[in-house]
């Protein structure tokens, strides 16, 4: 496992503010009230795990299929519908839409390879990431990839805790299944628009893997 570079800051700072914290904290309160001062190390302690936590990079072995979709984020699906695609395609689409909670690896992957012809960033609010409008009223990231077999619609979306989203590509950049293309801070959503032949292999609420599992394949 490693951590991921848009961590680097983030656990420096909290890192710092764990330190000074707590030698204020056993300077003043290791004589008089030392139980105190102990669970307050061991509750800062832990938040600064869980901010580390946050930007790891677990090893994997990713799926590489060119006649399969992979999931481009770690979470839980939670929308699986036809809907009218209003962005970029502007006709019906089979949106899935994964869930990703603090706790789950924030890394997105490119979920096949191809040329990206469409890069657009869009401000916009902070709903909650499973709110039905945020795939269109929060702030996101929107990008698609062709490929021999087909296009496909992706996009980070910020949730309520998310404040910035990361995005690495740019059009006529050629990606490569499961190379990583962003990253989303503390909490978030991807959706992914597919062709309506699409044969979608995953199912809802289930927990999936960015980079390995099967989201769809193409017919």
């Amino acid at each position: 496992m490693t951590i991921h570079r848009e961590g680097y800051k983030t656990i420096a700072i909290t890192a710092l503010i764990f330190g000074l914290f707590n030698v204020v904290s056993f300077t003043f309160l290791s004589a008089s009230i030392p139980w105190l001062a102990l669970a307050l190390f061991v509750i800062t302690l832990g938040l600064f795990l869980f901010i580390v936590s946050f930007f790891r990079i677990p090893n994997r072995a990713f799926t590489i299929n060119d006649k399969q979709i992979i999931c481009p984020a770690d979470g839980k699906v939670v929308v699986i519908e036809e809907v009218t695609e209003v962005e970029y395609f502007k006709d019906k689409r089979i949106q899935v839409s994964i869930f990703m909670s603090p706790a789950n690896v924030h890394v997105n992957r490119n979920p096949m390879s191809g040329e990206v012809i469409y890069n657009q960033y869009h401000r916009g609010k902070y709903l909650v990431a499973w709110h039905p409008k945020s795939s269109t009223e929060n702030e996101r990231w929107s990008m698609v990839t062709r490929n021999s077999y087909g296009e496909i619609l992706y996009k980070q979306i910020a949730g309520a805790l998310a404040k910035r989203i990361c995005n690495y590509t740019k059009v006529g950049q050629q990606v490569k299944q499961g190379d990583e293309y962003g990253f989303i801070k503390f909490g978030s959503r991807v959706d992914v628009l597919l062709p309506l032949t699409a044969r979608v292999k995953v199912t809802l609420n289930q927990v999936v893997k960015g980079g390995v599992t099967v989201l769809a394949s193409w017919e």
